[in-house]
């Protein structure tokens, strides 16, 4: 399997550089996955593809303001660092950039010594592990001295910093948004509610995942970075209840996707459960935990092209992926929407 079978051509004024000012306005491309049927609609009318007693499944991971800039405390060489994961008391994996400048021990220095990085572990691609040194609560001092990580695509400020957040966020700890949710308003998440949709929540903090492209020409030779997920006892329980009874398990986004395979491959059931995931979904993946997809429109040759690949094969999708392009849709983190149904 070849990476250069998940690319597509992708005018770049469909990449969205701005959120649309209502959340819900954007389109809803509707896919059948048996028949292959498409339709166009609007996610504020997401409920009619919904049915009482469905298990909505939200990621509630929040991102946290985690680009740096800074400077060697030796030197005064301007660095940038981008925070992925938190490993242990104050210990972090990090994105270094120039990361030649970072060596064994540097010690990097942010907003005139609010907080300082010391470099413990040299990894290959600018990855590192810091030590981090603070006082106060470091939540607040990455809200004074971080950025919201935009993808690179993105050229557009963000005026809005909370629209880089679904209104649902709650967990923090994600270098970037889980962007199927971003569609989402508290009014429609009631209204979903209301009809009998239930709504549970998992946490996976998104990684350095996100700003990596699959550089290898064969998939299975594509290693994914390792990002921590979390999964409620009450939310397990709800959803082997609806598998039980048969009703359909719906994924937001393919974060909380992952979530779910990686719990059900490991126990073979929903269960409490935390930990750190590297699955990789492709296409000749058996899907054991999820019915229906919420999802974006991803990136040429990118892992989360490859998931819906899998999900819906991948000449439905590229199909529906050219349809979407003809149309004009949005694409990517701010873009437009689909749903992946049978």
């Amino acid at each position: 399997m070849k990476t250069k079978d998940f690319d597509y051509i992708l005018p770049k004024e469909l990449i969205a550089q701005t959120p649309l000012e209502v959340r819900s306005d954007s389109r809803l491309l509707i896919l059948n996955r048996l028949n292959k049927e498409l339709k166009h609609d609007t996610f504020f009318n997401i409920e009619n593809y919904l049915k009482k007693g469905d298990v909505l499944v939200l990621n509630n991971t929040k991102v946290i303001p985690a680009r740096l800039f800074g400077e060697k405390k030796e030197t005064k060489a301007n660095i940038e660092i981008l925070l992925l994961n938190q490993f242990g008391l104050d210990s972090w994996e990090a994105l270094a950039k120039p990361a030649k400048r970072v060596k064994l021990g540097t010690v990097l220095v942010f907003g005139s010594g609010l907080l300082e990085l010391e470099c413990t572990e040299v990894f290959d691609d600018g990855i590192r592990h810091f030590k981090l040194k603070y006082e106060g609560e470091l939540e607040d001092i990455l809200d004074q001295l971080g950025e919201m990580p935009l993808p690179p695509y993105i050229h557009e400020k963000l005026e809005n910093q909370s629209r880089y957040q679904t209104v649902y966020s709650k967990i923090t700890g994600s270098a970037a948004s889980p962007t199927a949710g971003l569609h989402f308003t508290k009014g429609l998440l009631k209204k979903l509610g209301d009809k009998g949709v239930i709504i549970e929540y998992v946490t996976l903090h998104v990684g350095l995942g996100t700003f990596r492209p699959v550089m290898v020409d064969d998939v299975l030779n594509h290693k994914m970075h390792s990002e921590f997920y979390q999964i409620s006892k009450e939310t397990a329980n709800t959803l082997n209840k609806a598998k039980a009874e048969g009703r359909d398990i719906i994924a937001v986004g393919t974060t909380s996707v992952r979530t779910l395979e990686t719990v059900i491959n490991h126990y073979g059931s929903f269960r409490e459960a935390s930990g750190f995931t590297e699955i990789f979904i492709y296409p000749g993946y058996q899907f054991k935990a999820i019915d229906t997809l919420i999802t974006n429109f991803h990136l040429p040759k990118s892992t989360l092209l490859m998931l819906v690949s899998a999900f819906a094969s991948k000449e439905i999708i590229m199909n529906a992926y050219n349809e979407a392009v003809k149309e004009k849709y949005r694409f990517f983190s701010f873009g437009d929407s689909m749903i992946i149904r049978k």
